[in-house]
């Protein structure tokens, strides 16, 4: 039922029953009451076109994410953070959609027709890059965004991210504690924003702590589990192998401790392995359970949403502050994949 069959079965006029369902001061409660008890009886539904041209909003939100990163366990990562995220915009009658790029399609060419098409009212961009056209061209458009890790690119805009920095001081005095000098860091392949932070904070801490500074101890791989496989075969191929691992996604952790595996050595054991990601139930039930980070998604995602609410023309007043740039803490969970030292048993005093 649309507004006109709505009207002629209150018998009133179409302008009164939309003022009334708008919630206008000018009509009486009575009035509005009838109108709206009407409404849920007979199904009233609201033409969202007609709305979306008098509003100029389209009342949709996109969340914009790369197939590549739809592995079980990235969209466990990704759907309770937009559960988050729907927390603080279903109460505003606000969709969100998740924008999947299609084959052939660059990043920009994605964003370019969420906007040009008029697509969504705002966009929320995880996997940012160190310098990302995507944020140039909205900021140039004016368009309303907010991101999922920082970069260079897209002037000021509200961005939050999770503190790598810090993760990467704890992972390293924790191993350095243990009495490991020669660490490993397998990061993703050049591109994303967090494998260029995780790199840097590596090599100040490394630095910091005084440890071998071996340019070959830090070691781009693909983010998956084959890209952990091979990039843990050429560290235990190396004449002086790291006694220690960090990584910065889990997936390539369930890879390494495959090839560890097949060599007869055993993380925790012969080898410490941490990983810089977020906790997850695979970091759960690896064996031996594997050292990461805690944060909670939802509350992630919902300061994400407050964040773009707060570049929004029509929302913005209610989100004083929610734009300003901020790192979201993350706490170690100290597990017993990086249980020993570089003592003997381990990876050191097999490879002599």
């Amino acid at each position: 039922m649309g507004i006109r069959e709505l009207a002629k079965h209150l018998n009133i006029s179409i302008g009164t029953v939309s003022r009334a369902l708008n919630g206008h001061k000018e009509v009486n409660a009575e009035t509005r009451r009838r109108v709206l008890e009407a409404a849920r009886e007979l199904g009233y539904a609201p033409d969202q076109s007609g709305r979306s041209l008098r509003k100029g909003a389209i009342n949709t939100i996109v969340f914009m994410l790369s197939t590549s990163r739809m592995g079980e366990q990235d969209a466990i990562f990704f759907m309770e953070l937009c559960h988050g995220i729907q927390t603080v915009l279903a109460p505003l009658e606000l969709d969100l959609v998740i924008h999947l790029n299609r084959e052939g399609d660059t990043m920009l060419d994605r964003v370019r027709r969420v906007v040009e098409r008029r697509l969504a009212d705002g966009i929320i961009l995880p996997e940012t890059r160190e310098y990302d056209p995507r944020l140039d061209y909205l900021a140039t458009k004016q368009f309303p965004f907010c991101t999922l890790g920082r970069s260079l690119s897209g002037g000021a805009h509200p961005w939050l991210d999770l503190d790598f920095d810090g993760a990467m001081h704890q992972a390293i005095a924790r191993l350095i504690a243990r009495g490991h000098r020669r660490i490993g860091l397998a990061t993703g392949k050049p591109g994303l924003m967090l494998d260029h932070i995780l790199a840097e904070a590596y090599r100040r801490e490394i630095h910091a702590h005084d440890a071998d500074e071996d340019a070959d101890l830090v070691q781009p791989a693909g983010s998956d589990e084959a890209g952990g496989h091979a990039v843990t075969d050429w560290f235990l191929q190396q004449p002086r192998p790291p006694t220690a691992l960090i990584f910065s996604h889990h997936r390539a952790v369930a890879g390494a401790y495959r090839r560890l595996s097949a060599q007869g050595l055993h993380p925790g054991t012969d080898i410490a392995i941490v990983s810089c990601a977020p906790d997850s139930p695979m970091a759960q039930y690896l064996t031996p359970s594997l050292t990461c980070f805690h944060l909670s998604l939802r509350d992630l995602g919902a300061r994400l949403a407050q964040s773009l609410l707060a570049v929004m023309p029509a929302y913005a007043e209610h989100y004083p502050g929610c734009a300003a740039p901020s790192l979201w803490p993350l706490a170690l969970v100290a597990r017993d994949s990086d249980a020993c030292g570089p003592g003997p048993g381990t990876i050191t005093d097999r490879n002599g």
